[in-house]
Parts: C-alpha cells; sequence; structure tokens
C-alpha cells in the first residue's frame, strides 16, 4: 500500500537545459514555463547559467525551479577569471595569463559538466521510475544527450535557430587535432561496422529524437525530405514584463486587467528621456537602432571608440538618428561615457534628464542605453533595426515588421543574415570592419560609415519596407510555443488521469 501511494505521489520530472546568450536561453525558458502552466502535474527545472538569474524569480512564480550553473554563457580568449581546478585546489591569478586559452575552456569545460550532472543527480536522484520525465536541451546544452542516457530518460531537442545537416569544413581537421586516436579508430573501422558499438550496421538504432525548431516557416522552408521529428512551431518569446531591466517598467507593464492599455504603453519617469526620443518627431524618419548584445564579451568589438566614431560619421552625414544598446558590454560603456564628458553641454543635459543607464552622444542624435527593454516594445518605434544576426533578435525584428541590416560574426548569424536578404527585408549582410573596424584612421571610419548609410538607406526603401510589413502580417497569428506544446503532448508526455 506504501508503495502505491508513493507511485501516486510521483511527479514526472521536466528538465530544460538551455546554455548560451539571451538570444540561445530566452526561448528555452519561455517554452519551460508554457509547459509548466499546461501540465501543472510535472515538476519542472530549468537548467543554465548564473548570468540569467533575472529569470529566476518569473520561473518560480510559474513553478518552474531555476537551477544555476557557475559557467559563464560566453567564454572570449580575453577573459582571465581564476578557475577552480577541483579539489586540487586553485590556479593563482599570477599563472592564469600564462595558461593557453584552450586550456582554460578544458577546464571551465569540464566544471561546467560536473556541475550539470549533480544537477541531474539531486533531480533524478535513485527514483526506480523515470515514466514521463525528460531533457529538453538547446545545442549549447548536448551535455543534456548523454546525462538523458544515463539515467534514462528521453531527450529532446529545441532550437530557436536551424542546425545544418552538414558538418563546417573545418570540423575533420579540428577532429583530427583534438582526438587523433579516437579519429584513426573511426577512419580504421570496417566499412559494414559501426565505429562505436562493433555491431553490424543493420542492427536496430534508437528513434531519433524530437527536434522542435522555434522558428516560422514563413522564413525558412520546411522541405519534405526532412525527417518526421522535426517540428517547425513559430518563434518563442518570453512575455514582454520580464525582459525589462528596470523594476518600475517591468510592474507598469505586468498584466493587469484594471490597468488601461495606454498606460502600459509607456515607460517609467526614470526613462523619458528614451520615450521621447522615440517619439521625437523632429526628423524625417524614426530611430535606427543598433544593438550587438554578446558580441562585445565574445572579443568581437575591441576598438569601442572606432564603433562609436563610425555612428558618429553617418549621424554627421545623414539625417538619422540612433538608439545604441551596449548591453551593458563595460568598455563600450566606458568609451561612451568618456565621449559624453568632454562635452560639457551633454553632460549637462544628462543629468537634467536622463537615468544612469542612458547617454546622449553627437549633438543629441545617438541615445546609449546600457539597460534592457524588450525588443518586442522598442523596435516597433524604430525604423530599421541594426543587429549582428542573432536569432533572437531577428525574431523581433520581423516580428515588428521593420528592415533590418545584418552584420553576421559567427554561427548561425550567417545563415539569419543571408536569409533576411533573400526574403527581401534586409540589404546585403555588412561586413564586419564596416560596423567595428580595428582601426581609427579616418579612411577605416569613412569606408564603413559610408557602407552603413547605404545599408540603412537600401532598408528604408519602400520595397524592403512593404516586404518586411508583409512579413510582420503573415507570422502574426503563429502561436510558436503553443505548437511546440503540442508536440511535446502528443509525442513525449504520457496521458495523465487526474484520478490517480
Amino acid at each position: 500500500m506504501e508503495g502505491e501511494l508513493g507511485a501516486k505521489e510521483r511527479r514526472p520530472r521536466a528538465v530544460f537545459m538551455a546554455f548560451g546568450t539571451k538570444g540561445d536561453v530566452y526561448p528555452i525558458a519561455a517554452l519551460a514555463t508554457a509547459f509548466a502552466c499546461d501540465q501543472q502535474h510535472y515538476q519542472v527545472v530549468l537548467i543554465t547559467h548564473l548570468a540569467h538569474q533575472s529569470l529566476s524569480a518569473h520561473l518560480a512564480c510559474k513553478n518552474v525551479a531555476y537551477m544555476p550553473v557557475s559557467s559563464a554563457p560566453v567564454l572570449a580568449a580575453h577573459q582571465h577569471d581564476n578557475i577552480s581546478v577541483g579539489s586540487e585546489g586553485e590556479i593563482p591569478q599570477s599563472h592564469v595569463d600564462q595558461i593557453s586559452f584552450s586550456s582554460r575552456k578544458k577546464i571551465i569545460q569540464k566544471e561546467h559538466r560536473q556541475e550539470c550532472l549533480s544537477a541531474l543527480e539531486g533531480i533524478f536522484g535513485d527514483d526506480p521510475s523515470m515514466e514521463g520525465d525528460f531533457i529538453a536541451i538547446n545545442f549549447f546544452a548536448l551535455e543534456g544527450w548523454h546525462l538523458a542516457e544515463l539515467f534514462q530518460v528521453e531527450c529532446v531537442i529545441t532550437a530557436p535557430y536551424l542546425v545544418p545537416y552538414s558538418a563546417p569544413s573545418s570540423f575533420e581537421r579540428q577532429f583530427r587535432q583534438e582526438l587523433p586516436f579516437l579519429y584513426k579508430y573511426f577512419q580504421e573501422a570496417p566499412a559494414n561496422t559501426d565505429p562505436v558499438t562493433n555491431l553490424p550496421l543493420w542492427h536496430m538504432r534508437a528513434q531519433s529524437p524530437l527536434l522542435l525548431y522555434g522558428f516560422s516557416k514563413e522564413i525558412v522552408e520546411f522541405p519534405g525530405y526532412w525527417p518526421s521529428n522535426v517540428y517547425i512551431c513559430g518563434f518563442w518569446f518570453l512575455p514582454m514584463e520580464w525582459q525589462f531591466s528596470c523594476h518600475r517598467c517591468r510592474e507598469i507593464f505586468r498584466p493587469n486587467p484594471y490597468r488601461s492599455v495606454i498606460s502600459m504603453d509607456r515607460l517609467c519617469a526614470n526613462h523619458a528621456a528614451l520615450q521621447n526620443f522615440l517619439m521625437d518627431s523632429s526628423r524625417p524618419c524614426l530611430p535606427v537602432f543598433v544593438g550587438l548584445n554578446s558580441i562585445g564579451s565574445m572579443g568581437f568589438l575591441r576598438n569601442p571608440q572606432a564603433f562609436l566614431m563610425v555612428l558618429e560619421a553617418v549621424v554627421e552625414s545623414t539625417e538619422y538618428k540612433f538608439v545604441l544598446f551596449s548591453s551593458g558590454y563595460k568598455p563600450l560603456d566606458a568609451t561612451i561615457q568618456l565621449i559624453a564628458g568632454a562635452s560639457s553641454k551633454s553632460a549637462v543635459l544628462e543629468r537634467a534628464v536622463c537615468h544612469e543607464d542612458s547617454t546622449f552622444l553627437f549633438n543629441d542624435r545617438l541615445f546609449c542605453f546600457s539597460g534592457t527593454i524588450p525588443y518586442s516594445w522598442l523596435f516597433p518605434r524604430c525604423a530599421v533595426a541594426v543587429h549582428h544576426g542573432g536569432s533572437g533578435s531577428t525574431a523581433a525584428a520581423l516580428h515588428a515588421g521593420i528592415p533590418q541590416v545584418v552584420c553576421p560574426f559567427l554561427l548561425d548569424q550567417f545563415y539569419w543574415a543571408e536569409r533576411l536578404c533573400w526574403l527581401g527585408v534586409a540589404p546585403e549582410p555588412l561586413q564586419r570592419q564596416h560596423l567595428i573596424p580595428d582601426d581609427n584612421d579616418i579612411s577605416s571610419i569613412n569606408q564603413a560609415a559610408g557602407a552603413l548609410s547605404r545599408a540603412i538607406k537600401m532598408a528604408l526603401s519602400p520595397e524592403v519596407k512593404a516586404q518586411a510589413a508583409t512579413i510582420a502580417h503573415r507570422i502574426s497569428s503563429e502561436d510558436g510555443i503553443g505548437e511546440a506544446l503540442k508536440a511535446l503532448k502528443e509525442k513525449v508526455i504520457p496521458p495523465f488521469n487526474e484520478g490517480t
């Protein structure tokens, strides 16, 4: 009887593991939240970086447990933090700089995987029953695949970006360099034998995992030859109020049936300067948004001064005004303050109307903001979005129906940049040196400013603006979260009888 009672009280567990930057993690957090609300008999957990701790209170309100790991969302070669090596103590800071980046990365990866294992041991423990349990991972949480095998639970892939079916050209070379013995083993394995299991190739293989894509079929083609386990659901977005760094703005935008819609359209008094800048009708068009998100912390923005000089040159040669989101990247913020301090007029204006996270530059035509505001609120108030091609920025601009100018740096950003151009909502992608040149010389700055100005002008053409509005209309009725939940209920979740 006691065993039967324990079985009845047991709650199945859904573990969502998502690592990477906000664009990698936030869509998975949105999916985990919706799942917890839809399947209330489940115990739902989100495992992600400590850097995304701002999600924890929101998740708790939706009955999603937040379990942080200490690794950073981005590990760049220029970062020199103390690195623990487990039971053998810590490497002194004086020696860290002498360790190669690859060696430091391996140490951090080992610690990260150990934290993930410990987290799942705490969740699953030694429970003999795993019925209904599953682990959902994004593509930066591939350790979750192996942990799902370890705990014998189903693994689901959740991705807000497309993953190519063929490996990059550099993959084999890097594989050979880092794992030479395994590479040799694979190369010498008999042609009719699985090189891992040594079983004949005709043996039964495990069913391919469910793969849920968090983007729209209107944006990414869904060819008929894709496997039946792949679902394109539509975009996944967090609730708007979760994405404000300002507590007062969060409270204003928190859903409240007794508050007027008009009052929820305005930022708090601390950020009235940004609101007024966006609404200013003295210029011929709305502001141009510029944001590179995590590109700075990844080490690509090595010369913030040159980047700002490019924007200044565009400001001086055009009628555009700009909103720059620095994403809290300290070297860029420091450079902004240095330039602002050199202008007494700007400094006086800031003290009068600006919050501490806001700064005016270049005759008040560049508004710099170091906090966070949801793109779903901001982009409809902008003429065009200049960004790095991250999946989150891309999705938000598509939904807002505004043209885009994309300067890709790595991974899926190149795909999105090319895809947006092909769809007709963006000009050809900018080259890196046309947005963030390495040098401050006049020639480099003018060349970059010219390329950026031309790209913005093309993006604001009637044809591109019309196409952006058309696509926004097509995807406006999609329910990406709902489609993902439907797939999970059909393919993963066992039927639930409330009477049991």
